[in-house]
């Protein structure tokens, strides 16, 4: 093992983190071979998914994870790079863990091309904390911040807000669905425009970034389809995503923020929902979750190996087709009744006509290795989510399983 004077016990430089700093063309790892279509997976040994007897998880979150960076991590896990030692011991302030953290920083950026006019912080809490540092960050001395309410994420956020400021909604509560985007009107004096990009429960994404003033900060909680996209940081001021569906595990969660909104919240804001404490501490104002942020640490790597977001676009958008093809195609058997522009990539929420058959074929199909279909409990039905590490041949299993269940029972 090569010795590493950075922390005089191993290098933090393993065969999984040697990406082609070129960056060139598609990057790789050193020594992983990640082939969907067979699903082959080469970390030194060879295991094939009926060796290790993986499932397709569609689970809304915590989500599906890479395979190899499973692997890398049970390899490592309880001695990091010939350390003596796993990582989750070690100091979040030493050399081997500083330079994860600035590296996931700096993966990041690259990945989602963040302007030096943003800062990326890693904090904890989920996507709820946010609901509530959004307004204590952002609204200084405005007294209204505008909500765009579409669905069940952001209706919950709108009802956190609404403990510290007036909230304006935008679209009809009652009612999920993507408003039209001449709708959106927002006042100049509004702290700023919030959106869910993608709804998880409902099964929706905006297709368009919604206008506001140039003065009003643009927010967009984008935890359920972030890395499966290009945002615009030109018009996000802020954007977060809780880590455990296409990022990492949970227990992290990635807050981007334009710098120049570092400063706003009030003397009474706690310390430790304070943006800006966060940011001069380098997130690391207290002891971050090493864990999450190492995983996804892996996960941007095992992303720009794989061709980075325009690849895990195109991949979300041929795993959607096929189910909603399938649904679609079924005679009313499934149903699905979101408009076909604004139904999500990562989360395909359908019905069957005969809701008596829900939980069978929720039954049968974990009997076939497809889990966690099961709509979320405050609408029912039936969902599958399709984040970034789910190969298109789960969608394609999925859509065989389908037809099968629809021929078996239909009427």
């Amino acid at each position: 093992m090569t010795k590493n004077a950075l922390c005089g016990c191993c290098s933090v430089q393993g065969d999984f983190a040697k990406i082609d700093q070129k960056r060139s063309g598609r990057a790789s790892f050193e020594s992983i071979n990640y082939q969907e279509s067979d699903l082959v997976f080469s970390l030194g040994v060879r295991r094939s998914r009926e060796k290790m007897n993986r499932v397709y998880n569609f689970s809304a979150g915590p989500g599906v994870l890479p395979v190899p960076v499973l692997e890398e991590v049970a390899k490592e896990f309880p001695d990091y790079h010939g350390c003596g030692m796993s990582l989750v011991e070690m100091s979040h302030r030493g050399p081997v863990f500083s330079q994860i953290i600035r590296e996931t920083r700096d993966l990041l950026r690259e990945l989602l091309s963040v302007p030096e006019t943003h800062d990326i912080l890693f904090l904890q809490g989920g996507g709820h904390m946010q609901f509530a540092m959004v307004p204590l960050n952002l609204l200084g001395a405005a007294a209204e911040a505008s909500y765009i309410v579409n669905g069940v994420w952001s209706k919950k956020a709108a009802a956190e807000a609404s403990k510290f400021c007036r909230v304006s909604v935008i679209g009809t509560p009652s009612r999920a669905q993507v408003p039209h985007p001449d709708s959106i009107n927002v006042p100049n004096d509004a702290a700023y425009l919030y959106y869910c990009m993608n709804e998880t429960v409902n099964g929706m994404e905006f297709n368009y970034i919604p206008q506001c003033p140039d003065c009003v900060p643009l927010v967009s909680d984008v935890s359920s389809n972030f890395l499966s996209r290009t945002i615009d940081f030109r018009r996000h001021a802020l954007v977060f995503a809780g880590a455990q569906k296409n990022f990492g595990p949970a227990g992290l969660t990635v807050v981007i923020v334009r710098k120049d909104l570092l400063g706003l919240a009030g003397e009474t804001c706690p310390t430790m929902l304070n943006y800006q404490v966060h940011s001069e501490a380098g997130s690391m104002y207290n002891t971050p979750p090493t864990f999450a942020i190492w995983v996804a640490n892996l996960v941007c790597k095992w992303l720009v190996s794989e061709g980075g977001g325009e690849v895990m676009d195109e991949r979300a958008r041929l795993r959607s087709k096929l189910i909603y093809n399938a649904i679609d195609s079924s005679d009313g058997f499934y149903i699905n009744t979101i408009t076909p522009s604004t139904r999500s990539r990562m989360n395909v929420v359908f019905n069957l006509r005969e809701e008596a058959l829900t939980e069978l074929f929720v039954k049968e199909a974990a009997d076939a290795k497809l889990v966690n279909l099961k709509g979320h409990r405050l609408v029912g039905g039936l969902r599958a989510s399709l984040y970034n590490a789910m190969p298109v041949e789960g969608a394609k299993a999925l859509v065989e399983y389908m037809k099968e269940f629809e021929a078996g029972h239909h009427v």
